[in-house]
């Protein structure tokens, strides 16, 4: 068969523009990162050509002896890391393993709390954007003046609102989050806990922060982020929850059909990469770097939420600053550092500007860089909010680092 640059020549070229750009710019947002080639083998694999609606020894597909023995190593490996007895492997994104969790566990207008968007929750935990606020009666909690989640507020609410479910995890908190403490909320009142720990999840895997496992009902996650696999989502739990809310049958056949078996052989890589000695030294420099560039920003004037970072993330506040959240994404986008706005807490800007900017260190931190190159990127970040005048200079300088550091492919 004629290879891509016959077939489709302009995807193709797309292509190599995206890769283009990649090397060419700094990739500071906290949910990407690059995986590996392994992964990347995996996930171009022949694969993709099988269907296999179902599970391991019970598909509703013949031909799936191969496939079955796949996924088995995948939630082999994945049990192994995060030391649980359950595991879901085939959702296909993290949306959607919350989704699934929830249509295991609830009716429609059950009551949930979950945390607010703006203080650092996502969309799939109660927005009325999201089909979670639509089908489910969710109530929001948030942070403190300090930045910081106020559990004695989660637990007043829960009190008072007597949720079914109590939803733990963010997308945008740089602090560490106690599992253990939302564990005695959600006992107290009678609840059940999930967590959605997508963005710590390779922090988790390194013994870097709490892990939600010994405490919670049930646990979701993306494979990508801090974890640094494919796109895609993952169930955890033990074998006596799944028996008794039947995750499985919420994922297959509640909301999905055929899994994405090419995804899941790269999740299984993705994996067997995280058990390894070096994978816990990769997710230690997360962290450090996380906290040189918020000290970095700091020590320039900028505002912080929470005044720092446990994790691999930074929220810049910019409540008090006439530039959006989204005029400083485009500004550091032309001097190729890519960012994404973000609302925070007490945001009064519209959802298409917000007072916020995120920055995260996975994928910069993939790429080999460290303490020194975090304090210069925030040095860059400070002159371009400070003066547009700056940005040529400064995308010289970013450009420059950029070839020091070489994408790692």
């Amino acid at each position: 068969m004629p290879d891509l640059s016959i077939t489709d020549p302009q995807i193709k070229e797309a292509i190599q523009k995206e890769i283009d750009r990649q090397s060419s710019h700094l990739e500071l947002i906290a949910s990407e990162n690059w995986v590996t080639d392994a992964v990347l083998e995996a996930l171009g694999s022949p694969l993709n050509n099988k269907y296999a609606e179902g599970y391991s020894g019970n598909r509703y597909y013949g031909g799936c002896s191969v496939i079955d023995e796949v996924e088995d190593l995948a939630n082999q490996r994945v049990q192994e890391l995060f030391g649980c007895t359950y595991s879901n492997v085939q959702p296909h994104s993290g949306s959607q393993a919350n989704e699934a969790v929830y249509y295991a566990l609830l009716k429609p207008g059950d009551t949930v709390l979950g945390m607010d968007l703006n203080g650092g929750g996502h969309l799939t935990h109660g927005s009325k954007a999201n089909i979670s606020g639509s089908y489910y009666n969710f109530y929001s909690y948030g942070i403190d003046e300090n930045g910081l989640i106020d559990y004695d507020e989660i637990l007043r609410l829960a009190k008072e609102v007597k949720p079914k479910l109590i939803v733990a995890g963010a997308s945008s908190y740089p602090r560490e989050i106690d599992f253990k403490r939302l564990r005695e909320i959600a006992d107290e009142v009678g609840a059940l806990l999930m967590v959605d720990m997508a963005h710590i999840s390779g922090l988790v895997a390194a013994g870097l922060h709490q892990s939600p496992i010994p405490y919670a009902d049930v646990v979701t996650s993306t494979t990508h982020k801090t974890l640094r696999g494919p796109r895609g989502g993952m169930i955890l739990s033990s074998k006596e929850n799944n028996e008794k809310y039947n995750f499985n049958k919420a994922v297959f056949p509640g909301l999905q059909g055929g899994p994405f078996m090419h995804v899941i052989a790269a999740k299984a890589v993705c994996f067997k990469e995280a058990l390894q000695d070096d994978f816990k030294d990769y997710q230690k420099q997360i962290v450090k770097n996380a906290k040189a560039l918020a000290e970095g920003l700091k020590k320039r004037g900028m505002n912080l939420v929470s005044g720092g970072t446990d994790n691999h993330l930074i929220l810049i506040d910019l409540r008090d600053s006439e530039i959006t959240g989204k005029e400083l994404e485009q500004r550091l986008d032309e001097v190729h550092l890519t960012t994404n706005k973000n609302t925070v807490a007490g945001d009064t800007r519209p959802i298409t500007q917000t007072s916020g900017l995120r920055i995260g260190t996975p994928a910069v931190t993939t790429r080999g860089l460290k303490e020194e190159e975090m304090d210069k990127i925030a040095d860059w970040i400070v002159r371009v909010f400070e003066d547009e005048k700056n940005i040529p200079q400064v995308k010289e300088e970013v450009m420059e680092l950029c070839k020091e550091f070489p994408l790692p492919h």
